[in-house]
């Protein structure tokens, strides 16, 4: 599933395109994803004008000039590309803007959502009501992680793919700045010293900042809104490196199963 820095690079990718710019047609080659469509959904982009977009954890927000907001998670497979100069059976959804321009929806998997909310009115929905502060603002800090995490006593990494922890951070980049931070990903979440959460809140920002800045994840089937693929898979310390050297110890990278997704981590360096 696409992080946050996927999506953020999918988000800025779209911006050019999108932000005030007239959405002339939508095409909808199927009537659902994971959701069923909103029976509303043409009249209300169809001549309607998008005044910007924005991220919310893993959420891509759509804000049209008529109150409305399109909410869009990729999903598993989800990924946008634009101008495309061929067809594909797994493109679902097309905008078309008033510059000719398309933007076309490609989910083979199909698990990707596509909702409105009223703008202004996001966090009163569901899916946004409990969660946490975006890593990547000011709001993000040792105290605030602290306080989240100080009754839970899963461990760490665990803690860190709750949504309502943190939002938008997944099993990739958990893994990664828990090896940045020093921090075993056993580690009982509320037993972490605050000496040890700033350095995590630290690690947190670097490792989604470095991918964003490097176009997001190439693992699975994400791609940018160009049709290239990401390269900050290339620079991963400990994700997918199961029984490699870490570069910084000697020691052996392991990988262990936690809540059903894999954990990588150096035991010399992570404690």
């Amino acid at each position: 599933m696409p992080e946050l820095p996927e999506v953020e690079t999918v988000m800025q990718g779209l911006t050019p395109f999108l932000s005030n710019k007239i959405i002339k047609t939508v095409r909808l080659n199927r009537p659902n994803l994971r959701l069923p469509f909103d029976t509303n959904m043409k009249p209300w982009l169809e001549g309607r004008q998008c005044v910007g977009l924005r991220r919310r954890g893993k959420y891509i927000w759509m804000d049209m000039d008529n109150e409305k907001t399109l909410v869009i998670h990729l999903g598993m497979s989800g990924s946008f590309s634009i101008n495309p100069t061929s067809k594909n059976k797994h493109d679902h959804v097309e905008f078309i803007t008033q510059d000719n321009d398309h933007l076309v929806y490609n989910d083979p998997r199909r698990f990707g959502m596509m909702f409105f909310v009223n703008t202004g009115h996001e966090h009163e929905h569901p899916s946004f009501q409990s969660m946490g502060v975006e890593p990547l603002g000011n709001g993000f800090n040792a105290t605030e992680l602290r306080n989240k995490l100080k009754t839970k006593n899963t461990p760490i990494k665990v803690a860190l793919l709750d949504q309502s922890v943190v939002a938008g951070v997944g099993n990739i980049y958990a893994c990664e700045a828990l090896y940045l931070a020093g921090i075993n990903p056993l580690k009982p979440a509320k037993s972490i010293s605050r000496d040890r959460l700033e350095r995590l809140t630290v690690a947190i920002k670097r490792v989604l900042m470095d991918a964003i800045h490097s176009g997001g994840s190439t693992l699975r089937d994400h791609r940018q809104t160009d049709g290239t693929m990401g390269y900050f898979q290339h620079h991963f310390n400990v994700y997918d490196k199961e029984g490699e050297i870490c570069p910084q110890t000697g020691g052996v990278i392991k990988r262990i199963t936690q809540s059903g997704r894999s954990t990588f981590y150096c035991a010399a360096k992570q404690r």
